[in-house]
């Protein structure tokens, strides 16, 4: 094998270790469907109520992602643009079926709990968004990993709007969470404050609104430090010797 093949090959390497980080920062924090795009609020806003209810709806959103974008890819040459989408969309509404499937034989309850809010992520923007725009467009490998790095950050943001609504509104957190891990689950229940008064604006829809907007404008300030920071950085440093006038008399 000669060098500028070796070369080659590392260079290949280097650019798919890129582009998997890239899709990662990209799923988890700069293009966050929750808080960047902005996508599926609906089941955001409604489900997130507590830490289980929030987790269950975001590993079925994922299980979705990634099973849709995986199919998507593997017919990506075989399907028109005719009939592109509603093709997604019954990619879709199939893993839905099995997610659902599956949470009504291992845990009816959270089952009954999310409602209406499972089937509905057959319509979730966030799943045909990445359908469309992402796995359709590249190989399988990519696909799959970009459908489960997008579950992955917005089950992320799920969790944490849940805790923090679940706390505040409650004064404890991971409260039924037997009902995703079975009865030994039941002892995960962390009371953090004692005789607390019940805060039901957080558990209510409109303290999902304000929870919601308060990560988001977290996030943008965090980002605009990091902007700071790394202008600061990037600022040119003035070098070489200056010459300074002095007045007065020296004796």
């Amino acid at each position: 094998m000669s060098p500028d093949s070796d070369t080659t090959d590392a260079g290949q390497t280097k650019a798919n270790r890129t582009d998997y980080g890239e899709l990662s920062i990209n799923g988890l924090w700069k293009n966050n469907p929750a808080i960047v795009q902005l996508l599926g609020l609906c089941p955001l806003l409604a489900v997130t109520g507590s830490v289980v209810n929030a987790l269950g709806l975001g590993i079925a959103t994922c299980f979705v992602l990634v099973t849709s974008n995986t199919a998507v890819s593997l017919i990506r040459n075989v399907t028109s643009d005719a009939v592109r989408l509603p093709t997604f969309v019954m990619i879709i509404a199939a893993a839905v079926t099995c997610i659902e499937l599956l949470m009504q034989a291992y845990s009816y309850e959270l089952y009954e709990i999310l409602g209406i809010f499972l089937p509905l992520i057959t319509t979730n923007c966030v799943i045909l968004g990445r359908a469309d725009g992402f796995a359709r467009k590249n190989p399988v490998l990519p696909a799959l990993y970009d459908g489960f790095i997008m579950g992955i950050g917005f089950t992320l943001i799920l969790i944490l709007l849940g805790a923090l609504r679940e706390l505040s509104g409650t004064g404890a957190i991971f409260a039924n969470m037997d009902l995703l891990f079975g009865p030994d689950a039941a002892s995960w229940k962390i009371i953090a404050f004692e005789d607390y008064q019940p805060f039901l604006l957080a558990i209510l829809p409109p303290g999902a609104f304000i929870f919601t907007g308060l990560i988001i404008a977290l996030k943008n300030v965090i980002d605009s430090g990091i902007q700071r920071r790394a202008a600061a950085k990037a600022a040119p440093v003035e070098t070489g010797s200056k010459r300074v006038r002095v007045t007065g008399t020296v004796s």
